[in-house]
């Protein structure tokens, strides 16, 4: 959880992720979206591959990242459940019956 938060913490692996949110990228389209150098956002997806947010596929030479939501799921509930808000994935929304 500590690996989650911490790739969270910053912006720009933020801003990646919410990129993958709508489907698979390459690094080198993900990369033009911000305005850093190659290491720089290697650097990025290092620590975001590390906390396992997202996987990565090869094509060729080509490298593909996609979005690992569960991960980011299990880390949030184990937050909730560590401050004590005991919230499971089933729980049902404020306002919806159960």
């Amino acid at each position: 959880m500590n690996r989650v938060f911490k790739a969270l913490a910053d912006p720009t692996r933020r801003s990646v992720l919410e990129l993958l949110r709508e489907g698979p990228m390459s690094a080198g389209d993900l990369a033009g979206h911000f305005p850093v150098s190659k290491a720089t956002m290697s650097a990025h997806f290092a620590v975001l591959r590390e906390a396992s947010l997202v996987d990565t596929e090869k094509q060729g030479t080509t490298v593909i990242y996609h979005l690992q939501v569960s991960v980011l799921e299990d880390a949030l509930l184990g937050l909730a459940s560590a401050v004590g808000l005991g919230l499971t994935s089933k729980q049902p929304v404020k306002g919806e019956k159960s």
